[in-house]
């Protein structure tokens, strides 16, 4: 493989060492170098894409041959903020992106890329936290005003069912009773769990295969359950019961999702449910940077979750079917919490996937 010219070569060692990833194409925009950074944003090498076309890397880069070719043409150079690069594999990437001519002889573009959806994840993410805290406070405030009161009305028709002679008449202290104890029992799952964590060593993939094979059963084999597992994902310290409990709740979601109908699909495609897992490295949940995390996906088949209810699917007492009560995921965001994690949905017809972020090392 020819090194790169020499306008670049000469701070090779630089470029290579930059967060930010570089660039360098000829003028007729074949591939002359990427940095490290730039071979991790667009998920390929150095050494496979030497001498490439620039569209090689991408799906739809329209918009930035056009601004490519006007740098060519002009010698002068160009930005462009929040343009969306779309993968081979299927990725969407947006970022901020210059465009500079390096040389005259040969012509050589360089190209500064910096990546903006981790900025807008983190700022994401730190919304979901805050709005989560800001349910539990309101959710716990709620649960004490509506506790205090049962608890009266339960203690006084336990009085006045002694005081009763009547048969006919005890039977509706009785449902008195049953239903104050059904409402304290959902506000209790409301607040979601209230154990503390029984912390040992954990594998993802154990948790994931037990929540497999339940829904293998529950499914009575209609559904089709795909594995993609990163093997690389070392244990970590975390409450596996909860764990399957939180799992458990999106997986059995997805399996009523994929088990509905979905409308401008083919009906011989099966139900399905997707486990992937991927280790991230230097990975940041919300506010606290992470040397090692996991990424797992939970994806089915279904009809998609309406965009009205995409936004609030994890606040508690909602749900988008008739029987539900909206109390799972709610559940599992507070489970999930507790182990430092975060809990994301993406959702489109024909596609939902539930991401589930999860830190591998201590956390105080």
């Amino acid at each position: 493989m020819a090194l790169p010219s020499a306008s670049v070569s000469g701070y090779k060692s630089i470029l290579d060492s930059l967060t930010t990833a570089v660039l360098v194409l000829e003028d007729s925009l074949k591939i002359r170098y990427l940095n490290p950074a730039a071979e991790s944003l667009f998920e390929t090498s150095m050494t496979r894409s030497y001498g490439q076309p620039f569209n090689d890397i991408l799906v739809d880069s329209r918009d930035a041959l056009t601004t490519l070719y006007a740098a060519v043409e002009n010698g002068q150079s160009y930005t462009r903020r929040e343009a969306e690069f779309v993968l081979t594999s299927g990725t969407r990437l947006t970022v901020d992106y210059s465009v500079t001519p390096v040389s005259l002889d040969p012509a050589e573009l360089l190209i500064e890329i910096q990546p903006r959806d981790r900025l807008l994840r983190i700022s994401r993410e730190e919304d979901i936290i805050s709005q989560q805290e800001t349910t539990r406070i309101l959710v716990r405030g709620m649960a004490h005003e509506i506790k205090n009161p049962l608890g009266g009305i339960r203690g006084a028709a336990q009085l006045l069912d002694r005081e009763l002679n009547s048969e006919d008449q005890r039977e509706y202290t009785r449902v008195i009773i049953d239903e104050a104890d059904r409402l304290r029992s959902l506000v209790d799952r409301m607040l979601g769990p209230n154990k503390a964590l029984k912390l040992a060593s954990t594998n993802i993939h154990e948790v994931l295969e037990r929540v497999g094979t339940l829904l293998e059963a529950e499914s009575k084999g209609r559904l089709v359950f795909l594995r993609d597992y990163d093997p690389s994902i070392p244990e970590f310290r975390g409450d596996k019961e909860q764990l399957i409990q939180a799992f458990l709740n999106i997986a059995r979601n997805a399996m009523e999702a994929a088990f509905e109908t979905r409308a401008g699909h083919s009906s011989q495609e099966s139900p399905t449910i997707t486990f992937r897992t991927r280790a991230l490295r230097q990975f940041t949940i919300g506010h606290r940077r992470h040397r090692l995390a996991c990424r797992v996906d939970v994806i089915d088949n279904g009809p998609g979750i309406p965009p009205d209810l995409l936004q609030n699917v994890f606040y508690p007492m909602i749900s988008g079917r008739a029987s539900g009560t909206g109390l799972g995921l709610s559940i599992t965001q507070s489970i999930i919490g507790q182990h430092h994690g975060l809990v994301e949905c993406e959702s489109e017809p024909g596609r939902t996937d539930f991401i589930i972020f999860l830190p591998l090392e201590d956390t105080p």
